[in-house]
């Protein structure tokens, strides 16, 4: 699927980026191979379904202008912690005959029988790995199959993960991605609720015994003074 995304050059910088905010336009920047730093706005709407087609390992052509089309990842973007808007992207271009890393998500498909029929929990290590490969070859995810957890001995691992040709993991073969833990026994689980009610009480100690050398230190000052 090809991914196209219109921007326009920016000139406002700093506080005055508020008002393109305002009127539902994202600042960002591009930067990279065949481009200087340039300063953009992209639509929000625009670019949030871009995003969630393309991931950020998924090439996007992006039209600035009248300039030639650039071939980018979205790199980065910032997000306002209290209104939940995209505030700020960075697109990085790339160089379409060399290859490049990128970080691909990982997407967990099928079920585990040891967690179905087992009544284990199933426990992921990472979200994403880390690729080498001509930009022409990124893919959105890559697929990991739970269904091959079928005990709690089974193992995922970075050597089991299916990648198209031309795509390189950077990662340890051995690398664990995901496992599932037996259920814990009734006994564990009182054990483990008696540790976690010690290590309560032991900060509640521990606060209680700073609160009054606290108090020691301001009685003494006041004596002083």
């Amino acid at each position: 699927m090809s991914h196209t995304l219109v921007a326009e050059a920016r000139a406002q910088k700093g506080r005055k980026t508020n008002y393109l905010r305002a009127e539902g336009k994202v600042p960002a920047i591009v930067y990279g191979s065949g481009t200087q730093p340039t300063p953009i706005t992209v639509d929000r709407n625009a670019f949030l379904k871009i995003y969630k087609e393309a991931g950020e390992s998924s090439l996007v052509e992006l039209k600035v202008g009248e300039d030639k089309a650039l071939h980018v990842l979205i790199q980065d973007y910032q997000i306002d912690p209290v209104y939940d808007h995209v505030t700020h992207v960075d697109f990085r271009s790339v160089d379409m005959t060399k290859e490049i890393e990128a970080d691909v998500d990982l997407n967990f498909i099928g079920e585990s029988m040891a967690v179905k029929g087992l009544g284990g929990t199933l426990v992921t290590s990472r979200e994403d790995v880390t690729v080498r490969c001509l930009p022409s070859k990124l893919v959105r995810s890559i697929s990991v199959d739970l269904s091959k957890l079928a005990t709690f001995e089974d193992v995922i691992r970075v050597s089991d993960l299916l990648v198209p040709e031309g795509v390189m993991l950077l990662e340890e073969p051995d690398a664990s991605i995901a496992i599932v833990e037996p259920p814990r026994s009734e006994a564990e689980l009182a054990a483990l609720e008696g540790a976690v009610e010690e290590n309560v009480q032991a900060v509640e100690v521990e606060g209680a015994k700073k609160d009054e050398e606290g108090a020691e230190d301001e009685k003494n000052e006041k004596k002083s003074a």
